[in-house]
């Protein structure tokens, strides 16, 4: 009977260390990206980034299995000519895609822009399979200037609870913004919503807004201070949720997102530095980018199950 005893115990001890375990996916293959989001299409999963430094375009990794994950050819290998118009100096990388599906299509909004700017742009390509390769041109979503008190970076679609589309922008100035979506063009219509900012951080560092809708609440995830230095980077991911999807969205300890409000989701560790970007899919599943401080800062996907406590609080 004792020995019977121990071996459940060790077995109960092995069972929660697996269940722990299995929440982080252990991503193999092409693992280099940056802003990533992430969706499934049939048996395929995809991630969208954004693009090589240097290079044109937005990088996708796609897997068949969610675990082993490859290159695939990049979108915008050549830059359309109406991007000069808005963004003339602009980088030749886009940044920050964000891919949902919604009424029969997937709807990929990216950004146009140059580092520590706000001449920026948000444009839209959609399509009704991601596998085909064939993307529809949908042109300008929104645009920002250098006299603008925005920044029209890091765009991500949310669908509310009565099936509505809006789109969450921003990147410092003056924090995140919100605005509903027309249904048939998937472009801005009425008001636009501040929901997010940091008065008190250097510079209103917040960027890189995601929305869930989950159980009566609308969760915003942001990603808090610096990205893209490598293993020196500051980046965290922070949320906080509200009733109803234009806020206020308060954190754990009741403090508003409009005030410097955010509960801290993921600040990293010893090995993976500056994880944020992040996208959340099926509110079970979290992805980000974090560097990785054994591979000499190599910013790298990291995928996890994504969990939520008793109070409704995500976890992972």
């Amino acid at each position: 009977m004792k020995k019977l005893l121990i071996l459940s115990v060790i077995l109960c001890v092995l069972n929660i260390q697996v269940t722990a375990s299995a929440a982080f996916w252990n991503v193999t293959g092409e693992k280099m990206i940056h802003d990533p989001s992430i969706i499934k299409e049939g048996n395929s999963w995809y991630v969208f980034g954004t693009g090589e430094a240097g290079k044109n375009g937005i990088r996708v990794l796609r897997s068949d299995n969610g675990v082993n994950w490859y290159t695939t050819p990049v979108i915008f290998p050549t830059a359309p000519s109406w991007w000069k118009t808005y963004v003339p100096n602009h980088e030749s990388n886009q940044w920050a895609p964000d891919i949902q599906y919604y009424n029969g299509r997937y709807w990929l909004y990216y950004s146009v822009s140059s580092f520590g700017s706000n001449n920026s742009l948000i444009g839209l390509l959609s399509t009704e399979s991601i596998t085909s390769g064939q993307w529809r041109d949908d042109g300008l979503v929104v645009r920002s200037t250098s006299s603008s008190n925005f920044n029209a970076i890091d765009g991500d679609l949310v669908i509310d609870k009565d099936g509505n589309p809006w789109l969450s922008y921003g990147s410092f100035w003056s924090g995140i913004k919100l605005t509903r979506l027309d249904k048939n063009t998937m472009k801005p219509t009425g008001t636009v919503y501040s929901i997010a900012t940091r008065p008190n951080s250097p510079n209103n560092a917040i960027e890189a807004p995601s929305i869930t809708y989950k159980d009566g609440y609308y969760y915003l995830f942001v990603s808090f201070d610096r990205c893209c230095q490598g293993v020196d980077s500051t980046y965290k991911i922070a949320y906080g949720r509200s009733k109803t999807i234009t806020g206020p969205y308060l954190d754990k300890n009741g403090v508003s997102m409009m005030n410097g409000g955010g509960t801290i989701f993921d600040a990293g560790n010893s090995r993976w530095k500056g994880p944020g970007h992040q996208d959340i899919y099926n509110n079970n599943v979290i992805v980000r980018h974090s560097y990785d401080a054994e591979n000499n800062g190599m910013p790298t996907l990291l995928i996890n199950d994504l969990y939520w406590d008793s109070q409704g609080w995500p976890s992972y």
